[in-house]
């Protein structure tokens, strides 16, 4: 519990405080605020990082879903007029709303236990977003810049790669936090790409590909994307089928993609085509 708060942290929320001064600075120092900064803080908590954010960007809005951290967080900043507190899940907010003039910088302490599928959420909007800084578990910032044949690359890798550039900044251990987490955390730097190295045709067809893939990242490319992909159609593309879902890059991942909506685009073609020609033969109409 903080004493100078009266929060007892809890479980369900994934909250662990932090309290390290030095970790703190040296994160502040990584963001680098500045005055005119749109800044949005996910789960502020007890206001470690908001207090110095704040101090140089009054302007700072969070997002908070534990409703009793809204009135210490109200108290604790009340000289802030412009502070603005967003009382919702992280996990359903649109963080388009809160754009006015400028992209937006996204930063927290994000909850563990939801880290993965809010990455998933924010990478959706990152649009409207110039940089995004996490604190994180150790082994999902791993996961994240993980490149192909590491054991930790996978879909999360992939697709925050697809939209970002990914960079790992330092490790913070569990004695920096109240209470103390089991795990090594990690900050990392997310910076959304102007254009995107590869450009998939259809994101949906891409995403698709490399969850079935990694749905069975240890049996080969044959097997684990068989339902979707051929041997002939993988070799085409000259991928080896005997690799494994980790062997194979973003560049890899979008060709396949690619391939498939070029192929299914062809057959509607054809399809259409026919119909068209069975109409006119006959004289039927069509919807």
């Amino acid at each position: 519990m903080s004493k100078k708060a009266g929060h007892q942290a809890r479980k369900r929320f994934g909250q662990n405080f932090l309290h390290d001064p030095g970790v703190i600075e040296r994160i502040i120092r990584a963001i680098h605020p500045k005055p005119d900064d749109a800044i949005v803080e996910i789960g502020p908590g007890l206001g470690a990082i908001t207090e110095e954010i704040l101090a140089v960007n009054p302007k700072l809005q969070v997002v908070e879903l534990d409703r009793d951290l809204i009135p210490v967080l109200r108290t604790k900043f009340f000289n802030y007029p412009d502070f603005r507190i967003h009382e919702a899940d992280a996990l359903k907010f649109d963080f388009n709303q809160l754009v006015d003039e400028k992209p937006l910088r996204i930063i927290g302490n994000l909850p563990y236990n939801i880290s993965t599928p809010l990455i998933f959420h924010l990478l959706a909007q990152s649009g409207v977003v110039q940089d995004m800084h996490f604190m994180l578990q150790k082994e999902v910032v791993q996961r994240m810049a993980a490149v192909p044949g590491d054991n930790n690359y996978g879909r999360l890798g992939i697709m925050t790669q697809y939209f970002c550039k990914v960079q790992p900044l330092f490790e913070v251990g569990p004695s920096a936090f109240r209470p103390a987490p089991k795990v090594d955390s990690a900050i990392v730097r997310l910076v959304p790409h102007t254009e995107f190295p590869y450009p998939a045709k259809d994101l949906g067809t891409l995403q698709a590909v490399v969850r079935t893939a990694f749905n069975a990242r240890r049996k080969t490319l044959r097997k684990a994307l068989g339902g979707l992909v051929t041997v002939d159609q993988l070799q085409a593309l000259g991928i080896n089928d005997g690799l494994r879902p980790e062997n194979l890059s973003l560049a890899d991942y979008v060709s396949i993609a690619d391939m498939l909506i070029a192929e299914k685009g062809s057959e509607q073609g054809c399809v259409s085509g026919a119909e068209a020609s069975a109409g006119d033969a006959s004289g039927d109409s069509h919807d």
